[in-house]
């Protein structure tokens, strides 16, 4: 397999497979530059009526410019205009026209490109690998390409291009600007010269190998986690003691004294605002002397809460009498549960 097909099969197996990859959400435009090294391999040239040999050349640079559209699932398309050049270093081989060390001459290539690309979100928030392939047009050119013996191959050929991509983003601090770095096999059908002085046609071949590191602004920028309001504390659940009095008394017993010094204690300890104080009774009597009697329990336990260090504007009294009992009861039934009052912490 081919460097070429290695690549292409990669690129499409990583792609279609969600177990490998999952997508860093880049979304809208973007536009990027980056710049590098670019290797040509040497090329077999074949000269039309003549016989073939090899074209060597030395390391160059290419440059490039995209524009882009990122999808927010990891899918994106650009177009990307490239520049590439590169000096030639020999013309070698048993063909006599084109045999010897070479004088001089440059290839330099001019490409537009379409590309569709997958960026990956393997767990680590700063660095994203991508892969890509496209597809377009290359411009190809020998400049006074000259052999040893005074021959000249001069020429621009246009041909189909074609190429995969394989590079990491990294980003850099500020919103939706990464710093890129990628491989890129770039190759074209064979492109087609003329020998100087005849009319014989100059077949080449052209497989590219370019290295760049760039820069890339995303104008949509990755997705940003949302900015979450401070939590605020539930409010604390209201908590209830209760004082029971003797039948048709609103004198406090000793353990009433302790339930009440208990609250006292827990309003200051829990930030309490708020002390609701309810009187009660049972059933015996009449409707009126038990809300007299409710009211005289009320102010007895708020004057006890006072007392244990409570402040007077906190607490809150109210009187029921016997329309609210705790255990439900025919009229005139004793009921020791009902002849109390509540305090709630609020």
């Amino acid at each position: 397999m081919t460097l070429r097909n290695a690549l292409l099969a990669t690129a499409a197996v990583v792609a279609m497979s969600p177990s490998l990859a999952f997508a860093q959400p880049i979304s809208g435009p973007y536009v990027g530059i980056a710049g590098g090294v670019n290797i040509l391999q040497d090329s077999d040239v074949t000269v039309q009526n003549v016989g073939r040999g090899e074209a060597e050349f030395d390391t160059g640079w290419a440059g490039f410019l995209t524009l882009g559209w990122g999808f927010g699932n990891g899918f994106r398309v650009e177009l990307e205009g490239g520049y590439r050049t590169n000096e030639l270093g020999a013309l070698t081989g048993p063909v006599t026209a084109v045999t010897g060390r070479a004088t001089g001459g440059t290839q330099t290539q001019w490409s537009g490109m379409l590309n569709a690309l997958y960026d990956m979100n393997l767990g680590i928030n700063w660095l994203y690998p991508y892969i890509g392939v496209g597809v377009g047009y290359a411009q190809v050119n020998w400049d006074d390409v000259r052999t040893a013996n005074g021959q000249r191959i001069d020429g621009n050929s246009g041909q189909f291009a074609y190429q995969g991509i394989v590079g990491v983003s990294v980003p850099v601090g500020v919103q939706g600007l990464s710093l890129t770095a990628d491989y890129r096999y770039f190759a074209t059908l064979d492109p087609e010269f003329t020998l100087a002085g005849t009319n014989n046609k100059v077949d080449t071949e052209n497989r590219n190998h370019t290295f760049t590191i760039g820069l890339r602004y995303a104008f949509g920028g990755p997705a940003l986690p949302p900015v979450l309001a401070p939590a605020v504390a539930a409010p604390a659940p209201a908590r209830t003691y209760l004082v029971f009095f003797d039948f048709a008394r609103a004198n406090l017993t000793d353990r009433a004294r302790g339930t009440i010094r208990e609250a006292a204690t827990a309003s200051r300890s829990q930030q309490v605002t708020r002390l609701e104080v309810s009187g009660h009774a049972d059933r015996v009597g009449s409707d009126a002397t038990n809300m007299a009697l409710s009211r005289r329990r009320a102010d007895t336990v708020a004057a006890e809460l006072v007392r244990n260090g409570v402040q007077r504007n906190q607490i809150v009294v109210n009187a029921f009498g016997e329309s609210r009992p705790l255990v439900p009861t025919a009229d005139n039934v004793r009921e020791a549960q009902n002849r109390r009052v509540e305090i709630v912490l609020r």
